[in-house]
């Protein structure tokens, strides 16, 4: 059996569940994943 687990939803996930518990930290994810979309846009960094 083979699982092959995508980066995007699970970060989604994790990131929702971060919201719903600590709605604080919304500023912080979205900040953090703008940077790390950023990044990976300027070194040509592809997630397969």
């Amino acid at each position: 059996m083979n699982i092959a687990l995508s980066i995007g939803p699970l970060v989604a996930l994790i990131a929702g569940i971060l919201i719903l518990a600590v709605p604080r930290l919304l500023n912080y994810i979205v900040a953090i994943y703008l940077i790390i979309i950023g990044l990976l846009g300027l070194f040509g960094g592809h997630l397969h």
